[in-house]
């Protein structure tokens, strides 16, 4: 039986989007930023746990 590691991790409610009408263009400049910033995080997780994967994975074929 096969199965999807992503399968085992909890999932959360998704954000509703900011109303960007409402902010300024500073304050559009600082969450640009802030998106920018946490979308680095968010890559940085999927390579760790990519790499987790791929060493488990290998760990079970030897």
């Amino acid at each position: 039986m096969a199965f999807d590691l992503d399968d085992l991790d909890p999932r959360q409610k998704k954000p509703q989007p900011k109303n960007l009408d409402a902010m300024n263009i500073e304050d559009l400049k600082e969450y640009v930023a802030a998106l920018k910033a946490e979308l680095a995080r968010v890559e940085n997780k999927i390579k760790a746990k990519q790499s987790h994967a791929a060493a488990a994975a290998s760990l079970f074929k030897k």
